[in-house]
């Protein structure tokens, strides 16, 4: 079976990759509240809610982890690596920060997540004790590269993000060979998550659930000109561009893998626009390398679809970061100058959108090595290869 939690040791490498962070920053603490960063810092996953669950990290060392008490035992089952303090209720009449105030005493400059609310930042320091309190991406900028067990968590969800790609297409072409109807939208996005997530508990030890767990978005003919349509009653028909736009999480790591098809013969407007986004994806993962700016890439990329004389139909960027969120930073995108680096992973997905036509997006996450990128996902993404034949 394949283990999908990071190892103790693992886990006091990332704590210890943000401490280095912090004492650079001159900070002595830092409190963050984003589930994602509770789970990369301490192991600890949970379904957020109005009862805060945060962890308090010290720039010397140790690690305390709040949670309401109904979570205590959670915790302790997924050996969440830290000190777990409890609170017993949300909104309480002992306010809930006060238990980590209690714990940790008082403290000098300390860092606070920039996604924290200002309900949750005046909940927390109106009980902490500190000296100054700023906020600071240190853990968000930590996260962006991976260590290798997490690749290894990225590249088992790329396998399954195939399979389920895998299926979509099956699944058409049983139709098809049956002479029964053909799928609608929503019959497809069912059927590809239940198959990624059957996969997961089939081969996979202490499956860590999150939101979405395997899944993503299918659209066809004139919905696929929506670049987030979600799945409708559509039926698939002959001659329909249609996308799958795929992924899932293993150990918590997303993978995103897309892939556009057409439905019996392309036409040549059709096989225009797929070739010209296939070029763009692949001109775009060469320039996914060591020490390029986020936006250069991105122009490299998407400078390929407006040389094709297709600019007008560009809804978005090259791509994001994607780690333990779908979407996190850095962003390929104009106004990010982040420098790439080696260990991140980094969506590659150029799109162009027709009103009243479809749309044609080709993605894969891709790993930052030391000489260039991979992708993970490999899923064939030439026309030919995406076409059924009716």
């Amino acid at each position: 079976m394949f283990t999908t939690r990071l190892s103790a040791d693992a886990l006091d490498r990332l704590q210890e990759r943000v401490r280095e962070r912090m004492r650079s920053a001159g900070l002595d603490a830092l409190l963050t509240d984003a589930p994602e960063d509770v789970a990369y810092l301490t192991g600890f996953f949970h379904h957020p809610c109005e009862r805060p669950v945060a962890v308090w990290l010290g720039a010397d060392g140790g690690a305390v982890l709040l949670v309401p008490e109904l979570e205590r035992e959670n915790a302790e089952r997924q050996e969440a690596r830290a000190e777990i303090v409890s609170y017993a209720e949300f909104p309480g009449v002992v306010p809930p920060f006060r238990a980590l105030a209690s714990r940790v005493g008082r403290a000098g400059r300390v860092g606070y997540s920039t996604g924290m609310t200002w309900e949750r930042q005046h909940a927390a320091f109106a009980e902490l004790t500190v000296a100054e309190a700023l906020p600071t991406p240190i853990v968000t900028v930590a996260r962006y590269l991976k260590l290798p067990e997490e690749v290894a968590l990225h590249a088992e969800a790329a396998r399954i993000t195939d399979l389920m790609l895998e299926a979509g297409v099956a699944l058409v072409r049983e139709s098809i060979t049956a002479g029964a109807t053909l799928p609608t939208e929503a019959e497809l996005a069912s059927h590809v998550g239940g198959v990624g997530v059957s996969t997961m508990y089939e081969e996979h030890d202490d499956v860590i659930v999150v939101s979405p767990l395997a899944g993503g978005l299918v659209y066809a003919g004139a919905n696929s000109a929506y670049p987030h349509g979600l799945p409708s009653g559509y039926r698939l028909q002959r001659g329909d561009t249609f996308m799958l736009s795929l992924g899932c999480a293993v150990g918590g790591r997303f993978v995103e893998g897309e892939r556009t098809f057409v439905l019996g013969e392309p036409s040549a407007e059709q096989r225009r626009y797929h070739d010209a986004v296939r070029l763009a994806q692949e001109v775009g993962g060469r320039a996914i390398r060591p020490g390029r700016a986020c936006r250069d890439a991105n122009r490299d990329c998407l400078d390929v679809i407006r040389d094709a004389g297709l600019g007008d139909y560009l809804r978005h960027r090259q791509g994001h970061g994607i780690g333990l969120g779908m979407h996190e930073p850095p962003w390929l995108e104009d106004g990010d100058e982040t420098p790439l680096e080696a260990g991140m992973i980094v969506s590659n997905e150029p799109g162009i959108y027709l009103p009243g036509h479809a749309g044609y997006r080709i993605s894969d996450s891709m790993l930052v090595t030391p000489d260039g990128a991979r992708p993970l996902t490999a899923f064939p993404r030439d026309l030919d290869s995406c076409t059924i034949a009716l």
